[in-house]
């Protein structure tokens, strides 16, 4: 063999080493942003489940005898509970007992009264709610993203993840948005546009 051919292969080799060695510093950034991007949206959606619930204490101070007659309780409740762990992990099971108590909590404030003469705290209620509707989405869109990333062939193999765990989403009941009894709703009688 030529000194010429040993050359070539040397360099072709120590390029694809260089170009995988690229790959995956680059997919373990990626990773650990995505990571980050989850620890972030967890610490949003337990400070909105948090405000959430504090909101509904308020209302069921407020209507007294006239609340849901297990609002307190599903509050009181639900604010027990750990938040979501930081680091994802979650030994005690946790996250599946805050999950059946925020879905209480939903289902206990969609008996709540809103309009226009109901007190404060009624309508803090809906922007709480919207807050919870939307941290939820972004974190369980950021467990979307990592966890996509992190089923990848490679990354699997190479175990480019470290020692994170993987994040899991948190699912609980959208609340029903209310109805306005200026604007009811309609029914559309037009066909969809295609694009």
């Amino acid at each position: 063999m030529s000194t010429a051919v040993v050359a070539g292969t040397a360099v072709l080799a120590a390029l694809l080493v260089a170009a995988l060695t690229l790959w995956c510093v680059t997919r373990v950034r990626r990773l650990h942003r995505l990571h980050v991007r989850v620890d972030a949206a967890r610490a949003g959606l337990a400070a909105a489940l948090d405000a959430r619930a504090r909101v509904a204490l308020a209302v069921a101070e407020v209507l007294g005898p006239a609340a849901p007659p297990d609002l307190r309780r599903a509050a009181v409740a639900a604010r027990a509970l750990p938040a979501p762990a930081p680091d994802g992990r979650d030994p005690a099971g946790s996250r599946a007992a805050r999950e059946a108590a925020e879905n209480a909590l939903t289902r206990q404030l969609a008996a709540v009264r809103r309009g226009p003469g109901e007190p404060a705290p009624c309508g803090d209620l809906a922007e709480a709610e919207a807050l919870v509707v939307l941290a939820r989405r972004v974190h369980n869109d950021a467990v979307r993203d990592t966890r996509a990333l992190r089923s990848r062939r490679l990354v699997r193999m190479l175990r480019l993840y470290g020692t994170a765990p993987e994040p899991v989403y948190f699912e609980i009941a959208d609340p029903e948005p209310p109805r306005s009894p200026a604007r009811p709703h309609v029914e559309s009688r037009r066909s969809p546009t295609v694009m």
